[in-house]
């Protein structure tokens, strides 16, 4: 049999194993109102976002693997640092950067953020790993993320992700209201 036949033969095992299916009817969906599935997401936002990251920017020190993050913006107060912290906002959108090289890591994160933007994005997760398949078993991404995103005005905080959520592998970020929203 080739790879074909074979396909086809357990398609029908399936069907016949599975038997009769019955299509079952509700009104019990509650649509979700602005989240974003980041595979559907445009890659041509970069436009609005300040796309200046230094591509030479050199972090001075490294970031330890279980080390947490935590950033805010002068005027955004600590209890709503506080509660991003403790994972109270709905993560609208996720991006993982798990294997990504650099250039590639920034470029995604750019594109991110202007997609969030554009869609009125307040809440999105990033998922950065621990490094532990990095050539020196470190955080390379979670590095140069920390210093990107302080750089990015649209980001107004960002903290380390709870055990749930990634714990140190992952940061929760806040972003600024797109000022046509405003």
């Amino acid at each position: 049999m080739d790879d074909d036949e074979l396909e086809q033969h357990d398609i029908e095992l399936f069907r016949k194993e599975i038997g009769d299916i019955e299509t079952l009817k509700h009104d019990k969906i509650k649509p979700s109102r602005n989240t974003v599935n980041t595979s559907e997401i445009k890659l041509n936002r970069r436009d609005k976002l300040s796309d200046d990251l230094t591509p030479a920017y050199e972090p001075l020190t490294n970031i330890g693997s279980e080390e947490s993050l935590s950033f805010r913006r002068s005027g955004i107060q600590e209890r709503l640092l506080s509660r991003l912290r403790n994972g109270h906002f709905s993560m609208e959108a996720e991006l993982d950067l798990h294997g990504m090289t650099i250039p590639l890591a920034q470029q995604a994160l750019t594109t991110f953020i202007a997609d969030c933007q554009h869609y009125h994005i307040r809440y999105a997760r990033v998922i950065h790993g621990k490094g532990w398949g990095s050539k020196d078993h470190k955080p390379v991404i979670k590095t140069w993320l920390n210093g990107w995103l302080r750089e990015m005005e649209e980001v107004l905080a960002f903290c380390s992700a709870r055990i749930e959520d990634g714990g140190t592998g992952a940061l929760y970020v806040l972003l600024r209201r797109d000022k046509k929203q405003q």
